[in-house]
């Protein structure tokens, strides 16, 4: 969250590093919970487009093995962006998967996130590791690699609480990490963007879990890493639900923009809300 910086070497635009490492546990099993609560026909619901819940387990094993060295994934087709191949190769997984039973599924969801939280749990933060593509950094810091992780693993439990009829978590140690990791696309997300160099745009996130960042247009970029000053040019304020929503295309830049309460330079604000933090 807007952290002073004394420069702008590495990835500090980026801001304060975040520690998402002792946070795996408890999310593996917040997710083998409520997967261990469903019933049958719970597992058929759609939960993520065309996925269903069934195909959202099968999707996080898969990049729990991933993750562990375990990489299903056969290379690119020719011709094929990245994009693609990750779109590719994560339905490939689910269809491979299709026939698991709920109960191996969990098991094995159970086994493989064990092991990566606890692989997590010594990681060097500082380390260089795999590009975040929605913060405009590759490679990236572990910091944020890893907390990326958790974002995509705790939304995909999202969506299948709210598959079954269950209300986003609330829980704000998870809530919070989420939406800190999601703001670092703010840099990114504004490269187009123009402003006079010191200009300021403030995202405030009201509620549990929330916080407030600020990024400021510099010679080379706009940073999270420089000091307040004053008024900023425009400020959003968002709500929690839509805060997290709006970076995984849950909502709309213009549905989130209509809950907004906005002040000051109107087009920062919209700029603001293409933020995205997924891959698309």
């Amino acid at each position: 969250m807007t952290p002073e910086s004394h420069g702008m070497s590495g990835s500090s635009w980026l801001g304060d590093p975040v520690d998402a490492r002792a946070l795996f546990g408890p999310e593996l099993g917040a997710l083998l919970k409520t997967l261990r609560g469903l019933a049958p026909s719970d597992w058929d619901r759609t939960a993520a487009g065309h996925w269903t819940v069934h195909d959202v387990a099968a999707h996080l094993l898969g990049d729990c093995y991933g993750r562990l060295g375990q990489d299903h994934r056969n290379g690119f087709a020719p011709g094929e962006t990245l994009v693609e191949f990750i779109h590719r190769t994560n339905q490939e997984w689910v269809e491979l998967h299709a026939g698991d039973s709920p109960e191996s599924l969990v098991d094995a969801l159970e086994a493989a996130g064990t092991r990566l939280a606890r692989a997590f749990a010594t990681a060097d933060l500082g380390a260089p590791a795999l590009g975040v593509s929605w913060a405009g950094v590759d490679p990236a810091p572990a910091w944020l690699d890893i907390a990326r992780e958790f974002t995509e693993q705790w939304t995909h439990r999202q969506q299948i609480r709210h598959a079954v009829g269950q209300a986003t978590d609330p829980e704000p140690r998870a809530l919070a990490m989420v939406l800190d990791t999601f703001m670092r696309a703010l840099p990114h997300t504004l490269r187009d963007t123009s402003a006079p160099i010191g200009a300021q745009l403030r995202v405030v996130v009201s509620g549990p879990g929330g916080g407030s960042w600020t990024v400021t247009a510099t010679a080379d970029r706009w940073s999270l890493a420089e000091p307040r000053r004053g008024l900023p040019l425009a400020s959003v304020r968002l709500d929690t639900e839509t805060a997290w929503r709006l970076p995984t295309r849950s909502i709309t830049p213009a549905n989130a923009l209509s809950r907004a309460q906005v002040r000051g330079d109107h087009r920062l604000a919209e700029a603001a809300c293409q933020v995205v933090s997924i891959i698309r």
